[in-house]
């Protein structure tokens, strides 16, 4: 029997970012998961994503864009706007949506697919940190609101992990990025997908009933390295 036998799961975005190693240890572990590719919209256009999509016991909420690099004075509106029109405003919808059917059902998981670099801050990255802190910052609340009901949010807030939107193979594989590596991360290397993809099973399994509101630094050390 595996660790999540009968589990029902939702995977958002689910062929980006770390659906496809989230997608795949989950079907291996037994869960009923609905891989839904493609970005998760906001608005009017929410419903209809959701139409067809009933009841979870496990949400993951793995939601990327480019991170829209520039320098505070370069910021473009338009990149401001993608990254919280793509990641921090379908949170909240997703959440909205289905924590309070969990809670009437009395158990649930949602776990967030963040990332650590609001934790630390990168000069260069400011919209993009802007845009992942508010996801954290809507975690924390949202998982003390719902901790009452059984329902556990969470996030794991990862950075140089292995993914193709962020860390693709080309990229990790070259000098400079290993030299990089070398001074930047403790651990002195980019972590397995399918690492990152254990810690969220841990997360959506029975065995992480006593985490609420966490935000989870997953990044080699780098998060705590200030």
């Amino acid at each position: 029997m595996g660790r999540l036998t009968g589990k029902r799961v939702l995977v958002t975005q689910s062929t980006d970012y770390m659906g496809p190693a989230i997608t795949a240890l989950f079907k291996e572990e037994g869960a009923d998961v609905t891989d839904v590719p493609g970005i998760v919209p906001f608005g009017s256009e929410f419903e209809n994503y959701v139409t067809n999509l009933t009841d979870f016991d496990v949400i993951i909420a793995n939601l990327a864009h480019d991170p829209c690099n520039a320098s505070v004075a370069k910021i473009q509106n338009e990149d401001w706007h993608n990254l919280f029109d793509t990641m921090v405003h379908p949170l909240m919808a997703l959440v909205r949506h289905f924590a309070p059917k969990m809670a009437a059902q009395g158990h649930g998981k949602i776990i967030a697919v963040t990332s650590a670099a609001p934790l630390k801050g990168l000069p260069g990255s400011t919209a993009y940190c802007a845009a992942r802190g508010a996801q954290n910052a809507f975690i924390k609340a949202a998982g003390l609101e719902f901790a009452p009901q059984n329902l556990q949010i969470n996030a794991i807030a990862q950075n140089y992990v292995s993914n193709p939107v962020y860390y693709p193979d080309a990229l990790v594989e070259t000098e400079r990025f290993q030299k990089h590596l070398s001074r930047n991360v403790p651990i002195g290397r980019v972590a397995r997908a399918e690492e990152q993809a254990e810690f969220a099973l841990f997360l959506a399994s029975d065995h992480s009933d006593f985490f609420v509101g966490q935000i989870f630094p997953f990044s080699g050390g780098w998060a705590v390295n200030a």
